[in-house]
């Protein structure tokens, strides 16, 4: 792993201006609006090309949110930033996902158990084989607790990480559905390889914006008001985190 210091290229900050926990949205819209409906005292500690970083407190708690970006280069440069070069010790994406299952409803939440990808990220490890994305169980279980007790609608299982957004084959999201994935996304599974290279801690939550079997889809607007269950979730995850250390 090569050695890295702060800032970087990418997060102009220190690792005291970071909480050990961080939620990942995609948009730096998304991260901004965590900000400031959710966390109290938010203070901006990144905006390097626009991708907005805060640190705050949920229910007393120090948290940071932090945009990633789209896709898995983009995932992949800020997490590897902020496990190797500020000391941060779990990373929560939040973001949107397709259904490829019928039981899995727009705006159910998808929690990643693992991370499929078409992705050649996983090359870099030089590894003699194929590299199994997974998330962290511990991060998994608390929530998986956390959703049962707030009687939330929610699955847990395979996710897809694609690059292809505009994919030129139009079976291919049928194959991943047969092999039982619940949804895709562009993200997880680069996060998971790189927590699992750092020893660090990674967990995929993401709300069902489309199906791609009914259909159905949300507007822009409706993602926004709809996702408050997911990133409600997340922040306690957080909050349970943190209650861990004590």
């Amino acid at each position: 792993m090569n050695k890295i210091s702060y800032p970087t290229p990418h997060i102009k900050s220190t690792p005291e201006q970071i909480a050990k926990t961080v939620l990942m949205p995609g948009d730096p819209k998304r991260a901004e609006l965590v900000a400031k409906k959710f966390l109290d005292g938010a203070v901006l500690f990144n905006d390097v090309r626009g991708v907005s970083g805060y640190t705050g407190s949920w229910k007393g708690v120090p948290v940071s949110v932090m945009a990633s970006g789209m896709g898995m280069p983009s995932i992949g440069i800020y997490s590897y930033e902020l496990y190797n070069a500020f000391d941060v010790e779990n990373i929560i994406r939040i973001g949107s996902a397709g259904s490829m299952q019928e039981n899995v409803k727009v705006r159910d939440i998808v929690i990643g158990m693992g991370a499929c990808t078409d992705s050649a990220y996983s090359g870099q490890f030089r590894l003699d084989g194929s590299f199994a994305p997974l998330c962290d169980f511990g991060l998994l279980e608390k929530t998986v607790n956390i959703a049962r007790e707030k009687d939330l609608r929610f699955h847990v299982g395979n996710i897809l990480s694609s690059d292809v957004y505009y994919d030129d084959d139009p079976d291919r999201n049928l194959l991943w559905r047969k092999m039982g994935v619940l949804a895709v996304e562009m993200e997880a599974a680069a996060l998971y390889m790189n927590a699992a290279r750092a020893n660090k801690r990674a967990l995929a939550i993401c709300t069902v914006s489309n199906s791609l079997v009914s259909g159905e889809e949300l507007s822009a607007d409706e993602r926004e008001n709809s996702f408050g269950e997911m990133i409600e979730l997340a922040l306690d995850l957080a909050l349970a985190c943190e209650r861990d250390k004590k």
